[in-house]
């Protein structure tokens, strides 16, 4: 007998709960500055559960060739890299109606 998903109770070969999830996900790209006035590109609301965080910051660093770090579930990059994470992570799945750019 196949393996039941607890949440939508259908097979574990057609659950469509991680996709659902990773769908309704609501990521903001910003702009701040920091200290002594460093331009940083935040990246907020990424669930933890759906994608690995620190992954996602090692591919975002180097397709826009920058350095970065990751605290709090939030990623940073330095510089403006907003236009070309927004296209990085409409790559990686993320719809990008659910992307927001500030």
């Amino acid at each position: 007998m196949a393996e039941i998903c607890p949440t939508c109770s259908l097979p574990k070969s057609l659950c469509v709960c991680q996709t659902i999830e990773y769908e309704q996900q609501r990521v903001k790209i910003k702009l701040e500055s920091k200290k002594w006035n460093k331009i940083m590109t935040i990246i907020e609301g990424l669930d933890k559960s759906s994608i690995d965080i620190e992954e996602a910051a090692s591919v975002l660093k180097t397709k826009c060739a920058c350095g970065g770090a990751v605290k709090n579930g939030l990623i940073m990059l330095q510089g403006d890299q907003r236009e070309k994470v927004r296209k990085i992570l409409a790559e990686l799945g993320i719809p990008p109606e659910n992307l927001e750019v500030i």
